[in-house]
Order: C-alpha cells, then structure tokens, then sequence
C-alpha cells in the first residue's frame, strides 16, 4: 500500500514534516494531530496533502498515530503556559553553576508534558558541557524527559522576534521564514549591495536572510545586459554603461558624443547596442570583397579596384 503522505507544522511559522498518516485516513488541511518523531510524540497542524510521494527518507516515514482530541489542545495549552516558568528556572539555574556563555532562550513541553526541550545558544565555538544542568532541571521535573538542544543564531532571532533591521516591525524569519536558506556575500556583490556590515547583517549578526530573494533576478537580468564600462551605441549616441538597474530592466549610459558636455541617460535594453559588435559590422562592410578578382561577385567592392 503506496504511504499517503502530509505535511505538518508543530509551530505557527516553523518547518513542515512530512508523514506517513495511512493509520488516520481522509486527515484534512487544518485538522491537528499526534504523530510519531524522532523526539517522541508531538501534536501538529497539518498544513499540506502531499500529492506526489516524496523520496523516503533514511529509516523509512515516521506515522501520523490519530487525530487529536479537544483534550489534547487543551492539555497543549496548558503546558505552553507553564513553558515560562520553565525557562526561568532554568536561567537561574545555570547562572548559579557559572554557565555565563551559555543562553537560555526557551523552554518547550511537547502537548502532554511528557517531553521539557531547553533551547539555548552560545557564544563558544567549543562544546559546552551541560551534563550537570540538565541533570538539575531532570530533578527539578523528575516526571518529564529533559533534553538540552542547542540552537543558531538565525533561529535565536526567529524565536525573540522584534524589528528587522531593515525597520520592518516584524522580522522575516518571526513573520514567514519556515526555513533558512544559505546565504552568501556574492549575493550582495551581483545586486550591488555595499558590503558594509551594518547593510548586509541582520539581527541575528549574520548575513540577511533577505539577501536572496531577488539573487536569481539579477542573475538572469544581468545575463542580457551590457556590463558596467562597455561602450553602446544609443538613440542619443556612443556612450559607456556606467551602472545597470536590472529589475527594470534599464542601464544607465555617459553620453559622451553629440553633445557639448557629457550627460547621464537611462536607456531600456531594447533601445542599445554594443558597440562593438556594430563597428565589426561596419568593418566588414567597408572591407573590399577577395571573391572580387576571381570573377561572379556581385557586391559592388572590387579589391584594389582601379576603375
């Protein structure tokens, strides 16, 4: 029996997993359920029916186990309350046993209780040991499995929230973001992007998530415009590409002849040509033809003609 599959998403703006929900059959857009993962059983909104099954992922599909009930979102809920209270204690915890590079930032219960993940990041390449404040929290909560899970700093900055720091009152990564894609500085070199920390860097200290959402355009429109500093032949004159506006589709030319002084022009792609290309069309057209002398030639440019 072919895995009828279906995406699911434990929190509002977070990562979509895939499952296996044969066992729960008709599962809608919208319906919550319990699922198996690699962390124990959550309780997730299924946000997709998956039409084409995706490649089976190593050690096969995890199952979705039932629908959940009006009991299990309240229990969801009364555990995210407690989640709070949680991550203070655990705050104070490690400040008391000298844990100063190390931040908490969250604590999360999965629906039932059963389940307390300490989310922390820190400023440290090296590893930091955390067996003895988990050991402190699993004492604290001794009916709960404890787990310690360090996290980046992208996903730090999608838990706080906040201002962007472009200004967008809400941050990409808190607003839409599910996933974080790589992001590169030859991203901000092709939309010419000053490479200044503070124009490139997000909140998070890292490279601007936003970086590449028009990447791929500027490539592609850059394929079919002429490079900064060729010289074009434009409806004004010759001239030479000073800058280029790629997602209007434009570039901008110093005119430099038929006019007293020269003048900066925009000009659509349509509207130029390099100027290259037309003066090696010239050429060949002014070159006398070496078929001339040999007779058949109709061209009219007789090599070293003397009549």
């Amino acid at each position: 029996m072919n895995p009828t599959i279906i995406g699911v998403r434990f929190t509002k703006i977070g990562k979509i997993y895939h499952f296996n929900s044969n066992a729960v059959p008709d599962v809608g857009v919208g319906e919550h359920v319990i699922v198996d993962t690699s962390r124990g059983k959550h309780l997730g909104e299924v946000v997709q029916r998956v039409q084409e099954t995706p490649p089976q992922p190593e050690g096969g599909w995890k199952s979705v186990e039932r629908r959940a009930t009006p009991r299990d979102l309240l229990l969801q809920q009364s555990w995210q309350n407690k989640q709070t209270e949680a991550m203070i204690n655990c705050r104070a915890r490690a400040s008391e046993i000298g844990l100063s590079d190390v931040k908490i930032i969250a604590a999360e219960y999965n629906y039932d209780g059963s389940r307390l993940a300490f989310l922390f990041s820190t400023e440290s390449e090296e590893k930091v040991d955390l067996k003895s404040l988990k050991k402190d929290m699993h004492e604290l909560y001794p009916n709960t499995h404890v787990e310690m899970r360090q996290i980046g700093p992208r996903d730090v900055a999608k838990l706080l929230g906040g201002m962007g720091a472009c200004g967008i009152e809400t941050r990409c990564c808190s607003k839409f973001l599910t996933d974080f894609s790589p992001i590169s500085i030859k991203m901000a070199k092709e939309q010419g992007i000053s490479l200044t920390p503070n124009e490139i860097t997000g909140m998070c200290g890292r490279l601007r998530c936003c970086l590449i959402y028009e990447y791929e355009q500027y490539v592609e429109a850059r394929k079919t415009l002429p490079k900064r500093n060729k010289r074009v032949v434009t409806p004004k004159g010759e001239g030479k590409v000073i800058d280029i506006l790629p997602m209007s589709d434009k570039i901008m030319v110093l005119i430099e002849s038929g006019t007293d002084r020269p003048q900066m022009m925009t000009f659509s792609r349509e509207e130029v040509e390099p100027w290259d290309e037309l003066e090696a069309l010239r050429r060949k057209a002014q070159a006398p033809c070496d078929r001339h002398e040999g007779g058949g030639c109709t061209c009219g440019k007789a090599k070293n003609n003397k009549n």
